[in-house]
């Protein structure tokens, strides 16, 4: 897991070219206009999702998992926390191939994520999204979907 802000996203390039080409993305876009949705950058390599909602409080979110994308979560605004633990300290339920997505239980850290913060989660990067830092607040959240 990698958390820091957009405007020094240029420290990352350099991970791997789809990182770098998410990173820039999401540096050159305005999201503020944009309809809540999915959007394709390079095909099924990389897609962003474009999210809005109000984030919850921590006993209503849930632990998930990827083997498939790594997750590029911005926040564009308003201000959440995402929990982040390593996958193989929670308990895994079975992996929905469909929807590369596996639910988990356990517990972990988080992190607050206020406007311009981003966060790389890798396969092996449990997180739970979309937590409340304290009151529930409206956040425009933008995850790009990165082809492993």
């Amino acid at each position: 897991m990698v958390t820091d802000y957009l405007d020094r996203a240029d420290r990352y390039r350099l991970l791997a070219p789809r990182i770098a080409q998410a990173l820039d993305y999401m540096r050159a876009t305005d999201f503020r206009p944009i309809a809540d949705g999915k959007y394709p950058v390079d095909g099924d390599r990389i897609f962003a999702l474009v999210q809005r909602y109000t984030s919850k409080p921590v006993h209503e979110g849930r632990w998930e998992s990827h083997r498939a994308y790594i997750d590029l979560q911005c926040v564009f605004e308003g201000i959440e926390q995402i929990g982040y633990a390593p996958l193989e300290t929670l308990a895994a339920g079975p992996y929905d191939a469909d929807r590369d997505l596996i639910w988990l239980e356990g517990q972990g850290e988080f992190v607050t994520m206020g406007t311009g913060r981003f966060m790389l989660l890798w396969p092996e990067d449990a997180h739970m999204p979309g937590i409340a830092a304290g009151s529930p607040t409206a956040v425009l959240k933008v995850v790009v979907k990165i082809a492993v």
